[in-house]
């Protein structure tokens, strides 16, 4: 464990409206797969921390679901809370927006943010802009709304600027010893990311409304070797949607567990047999208890 003298550690919160490209960002800092993406709102359910050791710095980015607005069910709420409660012990907060336009949502999460830590404006998918000019006009909007400590144009998915924001967002970090080692990637187990990648595999290979009524519970997680053996059982809300998530002869099924299991090998650095069936529990996103025992 890292105790340079000049050694910096501290929390950096991911925070914007849905589909901005938090999960993305995050995912290319780290240099791997470890949170889900897709074009698909509310992709990203839970708090996901993501860690960073470089020589002289430990970055434990918290990556937080985008904040709801429609589809207000207990679900959303569970998430928007979990905004605010990443948002209330953080050292550092990365609002990410999008160049072409603001929305209200954007505007939503501007009245989330602390004004009593560093906040800085990461305009992603910048590279998507032709003229560069057109930028000025959203920032100097956005400077109107709040005072953020920095504005840094970035690109996640070609990983530009991204070691200006790194080195921005280092000297907002409190001066003390990395609080992990500096091989660990996350402070979530594999049984949780397990049900991550499948759940991303169902969000990218389906529909735009069976994903928002599916959740992912790892029924069994064993390990024998270099062999993982998975378990999973795919919970949809009505029995009409089985179907769906099934496919013909077992076919949609079949490719969403194969390129799961594909995601999973590389992940673990193993073999992985996986097990994947569809269970019906009706209303579950708007039961407190069943989330609760989902994980949320």
């Amino acid at each position: 464990m890292n105790t340079t003298r000049n050694f910096r550690c501290g929390t950096v919160a991911i925070v914007g409206r849905p589909n901005v490209g938090k999960s993305t960002l995050l995912n290319h800092i780290l240099g791997l797969k470890l949170s889900i993406t897709s074009r698909k709102a509310q992709t990203t359910r839970h708090r996901l921390l993501g860690i960073h050791t470089t020589a002289d710095t430990q970055f434990l980015f918290v990556d937080t679901p985008g904040f709801q607005q429609k589809h207000v069910n207990a679900l959303n709420r569970s998430l928007n809370r979990t905004v605010t409660q990443v948002l209330s012990d953080i050292d550092v907060v990365l609002f990410v927006v999008e160049p072409q336009n603001l929305t209200d949502a954007d505007r939503k999460v501007v009245t989330l943010l602390p004004r009593n830590q560093p906040v800085f404006m990461v305009i992603n998918k910048a590279d998507l802009m032709e003229d560069k000019g057109k930028l000025l006009p959203l920032i100097e909007t956005m400077s109107q709304e709040f005072p953020f400590t920095g504005i840094i144009p970035v690109s996640a998915k070609r990983s530009l600027n991204l070691d200006q924001l790194l080195e921005t967002v280092r000297e907002h970090l409190p001066e003390q010893a990395a609080i992990y080692g500096e091989d660990e990637l996350t402070d979530r187990n594999e049984r949780f990311l397990a049900a991550e990648l499948l759940r991303e595999k169902i969000f990218r290979l389906l529909g735009d409304e069976i994903p928002y009524s599916v959740a992912v519970e790892i029924e069994k997680f064993e390990q024998e070797g270099n062999l993982r053996r998975i378990h999973a059982a795919i919970i949809v809300d009505k029995e009409s949607q089985k179907p769906m998530l099934i496919g013909k002869g077992g076919e949609k099924l079949k490719r969403i567990s194969t390129e799961a299991r594909q995601d999973m090998e590389k992940l673990f650095d193993s073999k992985v047999w996986l097990e994947t069936w569809v269970k019906v529990k009706g209303g579950w996103a708007d039961d407190e208890r069943a989330l609760k025992s989902l994980g949320y």
